[in-house]
Order: structure tokens, then C-alpha cells, then sequence
């Protein structure tokens, strides 16, 4: 998700206040018509869902594996998306109900996950892991806590180009409205937004660096959009093939990792292109699943 992108810009931040920009209606059809009567038991790999609701001001995760456990959180597919999509001032926040074993009501009123996990690389592990402690049969016989097993390829989605636009100078003068409007940013929403992706970022950097095993993680983002790249919701054709060429472009740039020190992504010399590492992680899951279904196949009863 783009920085400062997450609660829109300062027009529609306080140019919307009679409403969200979007009614949602077309979104929610969408979904509804394409995913069906499909719940959450019902994907065909393991997805993790992170939102936040409202009314209990807390984050409620939704999983492929807790949903098997937990018919209340086995929601339909559709209001899931519909609740983790909802961005304040951009859709309005969703409710639904779902009932327990027991039948007694559950009530859910969401907005984006991205308002909690901006980044959700270190979210989809703890749910790894926690399936792992779960003694999921597919996952075995990798310990839960044997992070060197792990290989997580983590994708952004793109950061407006900053430049260092602000200063301990600047920000010392600013009052409620200045940290809410800055020549056309949100300063607070950025520091929010950036500060969970990167810490997240350096978090999973660092358990892999301790581990040595820094190529079982990946992170590709850009932090340089600018213009209508920078935007959520331009979705014209041409902005759709610039984001298009950026992604393309992305394949190409050598790969990366956090400086632990500055906090400031690097290109690691020698490792080749985002493009190079892709290939190589596909070719290790692939392996992996090969040798999964092997194992399946000589199984008494499969």
C-alpha cells in the first residue's frame, strides 16, 4: 500500500466529510458475484486475512486454518474482502454476522487490515507458525520454530517518492491541522503507514540475518511513485500500463535488502536481479511441492 495513501489524500480527507468517496456498491457486487456462497475453510491453499474492527478497535485476523478450527470466524469469502478492502474515506466499513458451533451471533464491522498490517510479511508467519505448532500434517516435519525452513517472499505494493520532506525543524511548529496537512501531504498518516511496513521490514530481516539464512528472504518494493503511480484509486488505462511498466521494471532492478544500521534498503552486489530471485524461489517451491505429493501419494489410503 502506497504511504500516505492508506487514508487518502488531503482533498478527499477533508473534502469527503459527508461520506466515504465511494459507495462500495459496485465492489461489493463484484466480489459477491465472483466468490459466491465460498467461506474461508474453502481456499485452495492456506490465506491469511488481516482487518480491523471498529467497534472493538482491534485487528481481527481471518485464516484458512482458523476457519477449520473456528466456525465463527469461517466467514464468507466475499465480506472478508469486501471488510479488508474497506479504506476510510475511500469505502464505507462493512458489517456481517456469523455464528459460533453453538449458534449464538458474531458480529463484524471492518475497515482495511492495512490500518494494523501494513506490511503482513510477519503476520503470514506467525500464522505459519502457529500452524506448525498446530501439527498441520502438510507442513511437516519442519519445527515451528526452525525459521531457517521458511522462505517468504514479501511484495509492496509501492511508496510515494518522499525526498525527505520533513524536518524535526518543520514538525516542531505543527499543531493538530499540521501534522493532518503539509503542502498537500499527511505527515501523520505517513509516519504511521511507513513506520509499520519498515519495522515489520527490519524485523524479518533481522531473524533471517541471526539465522544465516538471508536468501530465504525476499522484499521487493519500490519507494520512488510519483504523480497518478502514487494514487489508489487512478485507474485509467494509462495509469494501469504505467504501473505496469514500474512492476516490469521492478524484475529488473538488482535485488535488495534492508541496512539494519540506516534502515535503507541496498542492493546486495553479486545477488543479481528481483527477476533472478523470483525464478529461484519458484524453482524451490516447486521442487518441494513435487516431493509433498510424493510423500501423499505413498500414504496407505491415498
Amino acid at each position: 500500500m502506497c504511504s500516505g495513501g492508506l487514508f487518502g489524500s488531503v482533498v478527499n480527507l477533508f473534502g469527503t466529510v459527508a461520506g466515504p468517496k465511494y459507495d462500495g456498491k459496485y465492489l461489493q457486487s463484484l466480489l459477491k458475484g465472483i466468490l459466491g456462497d465460498s467461506k474461508m475453510n474453502q481456499t485452495l491453499s492456506s490465506i491469511v486475512i488481516p482487518t480491523f474492527d471498529l467497534k472493538v478497535l482491534q485487528p481481527v485476523i481471518f485464516s484458512t486454518s482458523e476457519a477449520k478450527r473456528n466456525v465463527s470466524k469461517d466467514a464468507l469469502l466475499a465480506d472478508v474482502c469486501i471488510g479488508t478492502s474497506a479504506a476510510p474515506t475511500y469505502f464505507p466499513a462493512h458489517y456481517f454476522e456469523t455464528k459460533d458451533s453453538k449458534g449464538n451471533i458474531r458480529s463484524f464491522n471492518l475497515i482495511d487490515g492495512g490500518v494494523a498490517a501494513n506490511n503482513p510479511t510477519l503476520l503470514a508467519t506467525t500464522f505459519v507458525t502457529n500452524d506448525l505448532l498446530m501439527k498441520r500434517e502438510d507442513l511437516a516435519p519442519i519445527k515451528a520454530t526452525d525459521y531457517r525452513k521458511y522462505l517468504i517472499v514479501s511484495l509492496g505494493t509501492g511508496n510515494a517518492k518522499n525526498e525527505q520532506k520533513y524536518s524535526a525543524k518543520v514538525a516542531s511548529k505543527w499543531g493538530v491541522l499540521g501534522w493532518l496537512y503539509d503542502g498537500g501531504s499527511v505527515p501523520l498518516m505517513d509516519v504511521f503507514t511507513q513506520a509499520n511496513e519498515d519495522m515489520v521490514d527490519i524485523h524479518v530481516s533481522t531473524l533471517f540475518n541471526a539465522l544465516q539464512s538471508e536468501e530465504n528472504y525476499l522484499r521487493i518494493e519500490t519507494d520512488d511513485l510519483i504523480g497518478n503511480t502514487s494514487s489508489m484509486d487512478i485507474t485509467t488505462e494509462e495509469n494501469m500500463q504505467n504501473l505496469i511498466k514500474i512492476g516490469e521494471n521492478q524484475l529488473k532492478k538488482g535485488l535488495s535488502r534492508v541496512n539494519l544500521d540506516t534502515g535503507t534498503s541496498e542492493e546486495v552486489q553479486g545477488a543479481g536481479t528481483n527477476g533472478d530471485a523470483l525464478i529461484r524461489f519458484a524453482n524451490l517451491l516447486s521442487t518441494e511441492r513435487r516431493a509433498r505429493l510424493a510423500k501423499s501419494a505413498l500414504q496407505p489410503g491415498s
